[in-house]
């Protein structure tokens, strides 16, 4: 027996290693078990190149728990270890000293990140072991198998094993802080998560728990649309079947295999929630991937894979890599060519899929620079009797009846047909047309458009009466019944009077005409869009402190509100007017719509 000290200058490595190497304790069984598919994989390679000529047999990596005997066991027919190897690979730590390590780690603003500059995988092993034994044979012709063993210091012991086959055993005994470790169903678990689509098999009491041949790494040729959605269905068992997918395949100037679905959104969805898994070689990394994925994407579900990130990423990785950027920006490109194929081969496809699409197509409108380019002309505008149309098409259908006269084209448009039906259909007498935008972000999309756009503006159907909606040349007052400065201030003094204390009502006069209403609810539009703004922001909560403001607007010219100024009974009109506004609107609750509904009743009696 070999007895030597690992060439570690300080005993300050293990408590690193132990307590703060990584942010979770889980990741040990990912390192040693991909430990294990390295090892099989270069037996593989060397067999193929026929510097390995013996039997290759049954390739797969056990993994096993001894609750009773408190160990976790992964082995391996790989190609072993020599003793020479060893003490190469397990005595040194690969590094020069652990001053450095010491140095880097203080520095470091993310642990994650040093596992990978100093090759430390292996004692990943000791988050979770007191002890921990290497039982290791060489494939190599006349090597003998050794048993190597560590309890969490600076101290070894090297001496003969008796493993007869190739490969490697790790053993860790597990330390009492780690019971959870020891559980079966808590290890099967880590299995599917960290290695679910590993290369070689992975056996957990008697079961193969991973799939070897994940078809993101197959020509998207050699498969059909069933292979995607049943792949997709592997990944995410409870979801819908996806709206389409897009099969990433690149190996220059970066490798980047993968499969990225476009899911149908839902009212619930969350969009912090974390759809895309991250691997590199098939080894699970992270479901975080808001560095890689632009942020409009985020919502996309399904797997990228790529050798040229790191097993163990780190945040400030991610920001900084030049590869890392350059698959975001391939990502990127093939969205938007994915969308432009649809949209040029099936328009009526497409159409049928916006309402799902239109939240990453616009939100990539609204962030991001290049998409932008891309997807102006992918754009479509709904209106409310369900007609689509690119941005061109719509500017060429409403130009004639919607241009003010500022030469500016007015887009009219609800947020809630039912809600505001009233308004929609006195700007559809009026020959208007109006469109549905009533997404989450529209009221962002809308300002977007209005900077990107040449002489265009939004209006909603209820900022305003719908004679001011698009304001055109002055034009003559029509004759009928028109009310003396006196008469409109006595008016406006009946209606100050029925609204009360409430604050968010400013009482205003306009001369609409006697087919209109005698009355109406309008809300600028300035003032409401800030406030729908502010509560999509980071700071939604203050939103609530924007002031709430509408406008009442009196229709001077309605036979009703004329009568009025003769009435002795002025002020109560004033208020029923008033309330059936409210109502209108939905505003009218509690003991106020009481007293409406009994007032009414009076009324008819």
């Amino acid at each position: 027996m070999e007895k030597g000290t690992i060439s570690v200058s300080t005993e300050n490595i293990f408590p690193i290693i132990k307590k703060s190497l990584y942010s979770d304790h889980e990741i040990f069984l990912r390192e040693l078990v991909s430990n294990a598919v390295d090892a099989t994989q270069k037996l593989k390679r060397l067999s193929s190149m026929g510097e390995f000529t013996g039997e290759l047999g049954e390739l797969k990596v056990q993994v096993s728990v001894d609750k009773e005997a408190r160990t976790i066991t992964i082995s391996d027919r790989g190609i072993g270890m020599t003793e020479e190897e060893v003490k190469k690979y397990l005595n040194q730590v690969a590094f020069s000293g652990a001053e450095e390590f010491i140095k880097r780690y203080k520095e470091a603003g993310d642990a994650n990140e040093l596992i990978g500059k100093f090759g430390l995988g292996f004692y990943s092993a000791f988050m979770v072991a007191e002890r921990v034994e290497v039982i290791s044979h060489s494939f190599q012709e006349g090597a003998t198998p050794i048993h190597w063993t560590n309890d969490g210091t600076t101290t070894y012991t090297l001496e003969a094993g008796e493993r007869e086959d190739r490969g490697t055993t790790v053993i860790l005994h597990v330390a009492e802080d780690s019971d959870e470790f020891l559980e079966e169903p808590r290890i099967k678990t880590l299995l599917r998560k960290y290695c679910r689509f590993l290369p070689v098999e992975i056996e957990f009491k008697e079961e193969v728990i991973n799939n070897t041949d994940p078809i993101w790494r197959k020509a998207p040729s050699d498969l059909k649309d069933e292979d995607y959605t049943d792949f997709f269905s592997e990944l995410y068992p409870m979801e819908e079947e996806p709206l389409f997918w897009i099969h990433l395949n690149v190996d220059y100037p970066f490798n980047l295999t993968g499969i990225l679905f476009f899911p149908r959104i839902r009212q619930d969805i969350d969009p912090r929630k974390n759809n895309i898994q991250l691997y590199s070689r098939q080894v699970f990394i992270t479901d975080e991937v808001s560095q890689i994925v632009p942020d409009y994407l985020m919502l996309l579900q399904g797997v990228i894979d790529s050798p040229d990130i790191p097993l163990n990423v780190s945040r400030s990785y991610l920001q900084s890599d030049r590869s890392v950027k350059q698959i975001s920006n391939y990502i990127t490109r093939k969205v938007a060519d994915k969308l432009k194929e649809i949209f040029n081969e099936d328009r009526a496809k497409y159409e049928e899929k916006w309402k799902d699409i239109s939240v990453f197509v616009k939100y990539g409108y609204l962030t991001d620079d290049k998409f932008r380019e891309k997807a102006r002309d992918l754009l479509l505008l709904n209106n409310v009797d369900d007609n689509y149309f690119t941005l061109d098409e719509y500017r060429d259908k409403v130009k004639e009846e919607q241009t003010d006269k500022d030469e500016s084209l007015v887009f009219l448009y609800t947020n809630n047909a039912k809600e505001q039906d009233l308004y929609v259909k006195a700007a559809d007498a009026k020959g208007y047309d109006i469109l549905q935008m009533d997404g989450i972000i529209d009221s962002h999309f809308i300002g977007r458009l209005e900077t990107d756009e040449e002489k265009l503006r939004f209006v909603r159907v209820d900022s305003d009466t719908v004679d001011k909606l698009i304001p055109k040349q002055e034009e003559a007052e029509d004759e009928g019944l028109v009310l003396t400065e006196e008469q409109e201030g006595t008016i406006k003094e009946a209606f100050e009077s029925a609204k009360g204390e409430r604050s968010d009502l400013m009482i205003q006069t306009a001369k609409l005409g006697a087919e209109q209403l005698p009355v109406s609810i309008t809300r600028p539009e300035v003032l409401r869009r800030m406030k729908e703004q502010a509560a999509m922001g980071p700071q939604a909560g203050f939103a609530m402190d924007f002031p709430e403001q509408m406008n009442l607007v009196v229709n001077t010219k309605h036979p009703l509100v004329v009568e009025m100024v003769e009435a002795e009974d002025r002020n109560d009109k004033a208020k029923q007017l008033l309330d059936l506004a409210l109502l209108s609107q939905g505003m009218l609750t509690g003991s106020d719509l009481t007293d409406f509904i009994t007032r009414s009743i009076e009324l008819m009696k």
